[in-house]
């Protein structure tokens, strides 16, 4: 059946609910696509197209709405991990154990030992201990809010000291100066974009001052003229003031990449905290 010619033949909405072939499905989702159908062919008759017959227009409406969002994609970029496409592809093994595990109930925060509630954090921290070599360990929905945390529990109403070269913005418009705020700490801008010493960050040390923060670089360098302190370094001026140093290693890959550092070696270096990505 062809589509309607001029406005005057478009149907009522709830004429065009009554169609049989619509009959089985969701009145909610039916009345959402028929509303969207009936706009769509106005627009299409005032620029003097012909609609498709309205009734198979709302059914690819509602057979669009459940298909699946995500797909699989051909990855083209250059960027091995993207934090667009996925992130880090799950190895066979790791996909085999999300069905057996994700198709039937499991002990996700139950304590089978105990026959007792548990917590999901248990199926991570020895594990991340035994990679990283960290006293303990805590799995949040990412590391911008890891961040945000860690600085809501240990700098809220007081200052955290930063280099003006990590004031940084990373993807979906994190920036480190709105995380700061977000948290209720105060920041304090140390050095300049290219280069800051550690005697910046000694000079801004006082009462109010709660944490020292080094922040990685992401997706970005600045070379030639520039110079930052070495975290050891940043770590023995923590020490001697008695204030915690928190390094945010953004991506932070658990195995060696290039001049990545590790959370590992963040850990030796001195970090009292070090906060990074899981997949990526």
């Amino acid at each position: 059946m062809p589509g309607p010619r001029s406005l005057r033949d478009l149907p009522s909405v709830d004429r065009l609910l009554a169609d049989e072939r619509l009959a089985d499905e969701p009145h909610d989702l039916v009345l959402g696509a028929a509303r969207s159908v009936l706009e769509r062919a106005r627009e299409e008759i005032r620029v003097g197209r012909e609609p498709s017959p309205l009734v198979d227009a709302v059914l690819e409406e509602l057979a669009r709405g459940r298909r699946p969002s995500l797909r699989r994609v051909l990855n083209a970029t250059g960027v091995l991990v993207h934090t667009n496409l996925g992130r880090a592809p799950l190895a066979d093994a790791a996909l085999a154990r999300v069905a057996e595990v994700g198709s039937g109930y499991s002990n996700l925060e139950y304590d089978l030992e105990r026959g007792q509630r548990g917590s999901r954090q248990d199926h991570l921290r020895s594990l991340l201990r035994r990679l990283t070599g960290a006293e303990a360990a805590l799995v949040v929905n990412n590391n911008a809010a890891a961040v945000l945390l860690a600085l809501a529990a240990l700098a809220e109403g007081r200052e955290v000291v930063v280099s003006r070269g990590e004031l940084i913005e990373i993807g979906d418009g994190f920036r480190i100066p709105d995380v700061l705020a977000r948290s209720g700490a105060r920041l304090v801008e140390v050095g300049t974009t290219n280069r800051t010493r550690a005697s910046d960050y000694e000079r801004a040390i006082g009462p109010e001052t709660a944490i020292l923060l080094r922040v990685h670089q992401s997706n970005f360098r600045v070379v030639g003229f520039s110079e930052q302190p070495r975290l050891d370094e940043l770590a023995e001026l923590a020490r001697k003031h008695d204030v915690p140093l928190v390094d945010d290693l953004g991506s932070g890959a658990l195995a060696a990449v290039g001049d990545e550092t590790t959370p590992a070696e963040s850990l030796r270096a001195g970090a009292d905290l070090v906060c990074f990505s899981g997949d990526k």
